[in-house]
C-alpha cells in the first residue's frame, strides 16, 4: 500500500487521488470480495464500451503502485488470478488524507492551519466538537 504520488485539486471524491478509470476499478474491487480482470471489464462495458487490454492495462499499473494484491488459481484454461484492493476504501482514504494534511502542514504550517480554521464556518458542529475534544487532549499532554 503506497502514497499516491499525485493529488489532482480540481478533480473531486477519489479522481482527486486516482485517474477515472482508476477509481472506477477501485470502487468496484472495494465492492467486492476480489475481481478477475474479465469480470471488471464486463461491468465496466455495460456502462461505456471499454477494451479488456485498456482495463488490464490499469488493473496492473494499480497492482505496480501496490493498491491492488493478486491471487492466481487453478492450471491451464482454469486458471484465474483475482485482484483485491490492498487496503478497505475507509483506510486508503483515512492514509491518504493524512499524507495530503501532514504535507501541506510541513510545508505551509501557518497558512494551512488558518485555512483549515477558516474552513470551519461550514462545518457541522460535530465536527467542530471532535477538534475541540481532540486539542483539549493534544494541550493536556503538553501541559498548556
Amino acid at each position: 500500500m503506497a502514497n499516491v504520488k499525485k493529488f489532482n485539486m480540481n478533480e473531486e471524491g477519489l479522481n482527486r487521488f486516482f485517474g477515472p478509470l482508476e477509481a472506477k476499478i477501485m470502487n468496484l474491487l472495494w465492492l467486492s470480495e476480489g475481481m478477475s480482470i474479465k469480470d471488471v471489464q464486463s461491468i465496466l462495458n455495460q456502462e461505456s464500451p471499454i477494451s479488456f487490454n485498456a482495463v488490464m492495462t490499469v488493473m496492473n499499473r494499480l497492482l505496480e503502485k501496490e493498491h491492488l494484491s493478486k491471487n492466481t488459481h487453478g492450471k491451464g484454461r482454469s486458471r484465474v488470478t483475482i485482484f483485491k484492493p490492498v487496503q478497505t476504501k475507509e483506510q486508503f482514504l483515512h492514509t491518504q488524507t493524512k499524507a495530503v494534511t501532514q504535507g501541506l502542514i510541513h510545508e505551509f504550517g501557518d497558512l494551512v492551519v488558518g485555512h483549515m480554521i477558516d474552513a470551519l464556518e461550514d462545518a457541522d458542529t460535530e465536527l467542530i466538537n471532535k477538534l475541540s475534544d481532540k486539542l483539549n487532549r493534544l494541550k493536556s499532554r503538553k501541559n498548556i
